[in-house]
């Protein structure tokens, strides 16, 4: 392994979007000025590391995934742990520290990390520090940058434990007659001088990465009136402050520019899922009256020709590009403008100080220098600090740096959380912000992450060779950081590509008279292991939908409506949809719901509208989980004595909590327990996978 043994610790990450990784990478980068040598490896590569004989610290890094489940990278090996034949001492010779990140804004919150936390613990491992759980929710530099801070110190006593322990082992006769005591006194020494030593490493490990900057007199007279902080300016006592700002990350990407000639690849090679099928649109609607607050869009696709299968609940992933404009805008900025259909080679520099490098896994070798920035690249990712700390680099004016540096210094992190953050700022935000940074294209391949296919719900079942979904079409309104608005990255892109469907001209007319599109969208199916009818259809359900959270309770009344026609002997068990939206008259999604209540494939349909004032002298509920409290006897039938499901399909900040609260309220009523009981009895019905939610923020 070539690691000096006594200076050596294992460090193992499990990531789903490069985040665990690049935080893994940070840790290998700093252990080396305090010392140590981190023996990193992503936590599949099970051939090169052996748990089992691991005698040294081992720092595990793990993310979690929007499910809940450790990362794909991690299955493998969690799987491996969980083996129930395994005996409780299995990793009693193993010492760790984890550190799990997580989004708050989901379900089961750092799932993954403490999946194998609580497992490792059950088979003998000891912590030599105390497990993190960061927030993306929040920004995981909250709890990440002081977890590595404190790392240092404990991994030095695990190893100078594990020292003295070998010591023991190996001159046990020679401590016989005084048996603690010299080897305590011995390891309180050491620790001592470790300390020291720790703190003067730590002293110069700062130094190097602590940026002074001398103020001027005139910077000291503070104005008459302070100007307010913004994305741009600062003000005391972050202006003011000696700054602590990251270690600059290893450059690793050389780009070699070519010639006009060759072809891009296929889209298909995007995507590492399994099969990607390019699918016609053949119809778009619009649910929602031009008045409406919110726009939403029914798009049907052909996908005759394809084996695409799906059950109701499923979801399936849409690949889309960036912005036509905001791409030719960043080839502008970076004085490329004439180079975009020039074919590009991506390499690992040569000479590189990063360990592992390697071309990232969704930039092709060879391509042209706009698929990359269109397909491949998320250039609406909000920047993350490591990349504000490589753009000071490429920024000329004093100012601009220094604001630069701010904002990814310890001092400015409030800043950064407000005008970046908070404020879904991206890098062409940045670069219209500070025009004097004029990064490289290798620098934006280095640090932007990958364009995430979008993941939609299917919304129909019946219609052979047809694929229907929904979609509002996402809005970001300007804001102080970000001056210009912008619609969804794929929500608008398939608004504009359906745009002649909707508003028919002559020339996308057919021969009948009818619109037609010649418009083709990749996508791949994403199979949702959960969100699926009950096995027994004689168990009840409560579907909870508002706005386009209609869309997979459609799939599921039509899959419930054919099996009635088709098993009319059969019991059925009653269904339950609580519907909600801004105006009944603008946006009632699916007026073909009464069709299902009138047939009688849908028992209760309870709808409410947030926004239409009303004369009765009670006012009737605003919101999904106003209308639930109203049913909570029903609610609580269902989900205790009878056993039912119950499913949340929607917005996760807006909705899906106040829901589960609402149900937490209903069940401690019902059950005549407090809160904390009735968090107990929803956290098990999560278990039971019978409250289900599949829900986006």
């Amino acid at each position: 392994m070539g690691c000096d043994s006594k200076r050596r610790f294992l460090l193992l990450y499990a990531t789903q979007k490069g985040q665990a990784k690049a935080i893994a990478e940070e840790i290998w980068q700093q252990a080396g000025a305090h010392g140590l040598e981190a023996d990193m490896h992503c936590i599949s590569e099970m051939d090169k590391y052996n748990l089992e004989t691991e005698k040294d610290p081992v720092v595990i890094v793990i993310s979690t995934t929007g499910t809940g489940d450790p990362p794909d990278t991690a299955r493998k090996f969690v799987k491996k742990i969980q083996d129930k034949t395994l005996p409780p001492d299995h990793f009693a010779h193993l010492q760790y520290g984890l550190l799990g990140l997580g989004d708050s804004e989901y379900m089961f919150f750092c799932n993954g990390g403490r999946t194998v936390d609580r497992r490792l613990q059950e088979l003998g491992a000891q912590h030599f520090y105390d497990t993190g759980l960061a927030d993306d929710c929040v920004g995981l530099e909250l709890v990440v940058d002081p977890w590595i801070d404190g790392l240092w110190l404990a991994l030095k006593e695990a190893l100078l434990l594990q020292k003295e322990k070998e010591d023991m082992n190996n001159g046990g006769d020679a401590v016989s007659s005084s048996p603690s005591a010299a080897p305590h006194v011995e390891h309180e020494l050491n620790l001592n001088s470790e300390v020291q030593n720790l703190k003067l490493e730590d002293e110069g490990a700062r130094s190097s990465d602590v940026l002074s900057q001398k103020l001027d007199d005139s910077t000291l007279v503070a104005p008459a009136r302070e100007p307010e902080p913004s994305l741009v300016h600062s003000v005391p006592p972050v202006s003011q402050s000696v700054l602590n700002i990251p270690a600059l990350p290893p450059e690793y990407i050389e780009v070699q520019f070519q010639d006009t000639q060759g072809e891009n690849p296929h889209l298909s090679s995007l995507n590492s899922e399994g099969t990607t099928f390019e699918v016609p649109v053949t119809k778009a609607v619009q649910l929602t009256r031009e008045d409406a607050i919110k726009t939403a869009l029914l798009v049907e696709l052909d996908i005759a020709d394809t084996v695409f299968e799906y059950q109701p609940g499923d979801a399936f992933c849409v690949i889309c590009p960036n912005n036509v404009n905001e791409v030719e805008e960043l080839l502008h900025i970076l004085g490329l403008s004439e180079k975009g259909d020039d074919f590009v080679c991506v390499k690992v520099k040569q000479g590189t100080k990063k360990k592992g490098a390697s071309r990232p896994q969704h930039i092709p070798e060879r391509s042209t220098l706009k698929f990359i920035l269109t397909w491949c690249l998320e250039i609406r990712a909000i920047p993350k600090k490591a990349f504000l700390r490589a753009l000071v680099e490429c920024t000329s004016d004093a100012g601009e740096k220094r604001r630069l540096q701010e904002l990814c210094s310890r001092q400015g992190a409030s800043d950064y959380t407000h005008f970046i953050r908070d404020s879904n700022v991206c890098l062409l935000d940045l670069l219209r912000a500070f025009p004097s940074c004029k990064p490289s294209l290798s620098l934006l391949i280095e640090h932007l992450p990958k364009l995430q296919a979008r993941s939609y719900s299917v919304s129909n079942l019946y219609q052979p060779g047809r694929l229907h979904f929904v979609f509002n079409v996402v809005e970001f309104p300007a804001c102080p950081s970000r001056p210009v608005s912008r619609k969804g990255l794929c929500t608008g892109w398939l608004a504009e590509l359906v745009a002649p469907l909707l508003h028919p001209s002559k020339n996308t007319l057919d021969t009948k008279g009818e619109s037609s599109s010649s418009e083709k969208v990749s996508i791949f199916p994403r199979p949702n292991n959960a969100f699926h009818l009950p096995a027994d259809p004689s168990v009840p359900f409560m579907m909870v939908g508002p706005g386009t959270g209609i869309s997979p309770f459609i799939g599921f009344l039509q899959h419930r409506q054919k099996l009635r026609e088709q098993q009319p002997d059969w019991e059925f068990g009653e269904t339950w949809l609580f519907f909600g939206c801004r105006h009944q008259d603008r946006d009632y999604l699916f007026k073909q719901l009464r069709c299902f209540l009138e047939n009688g494939t849908l028992t209760h349909l309870k709808v409410c509208f947030s926004r239409d004032s009303s004369t009765a002298e009670v006012a009737p509920p605003k919101y999904v989980q106003d209308l639930l409290r109203l049913y909570a006897k029903e609610v609580a039938r269902v989900l205790l004595k009878e056993r039912g499901y119950f499913y949340i399909c929607g917005d996760k900040k807006h909705m899906a909590d106040d829901v589960s609260d609402a149900v937490v309220d209903i069940l401690s009523m019902e059950m005549e327990a407090d809160k904390l009981e009735a968090m107990k009895v929803l956290a098990m019905l999560r278990e039971e996978k019978r409250y289900l939610q599949d829900v986006w923020s």
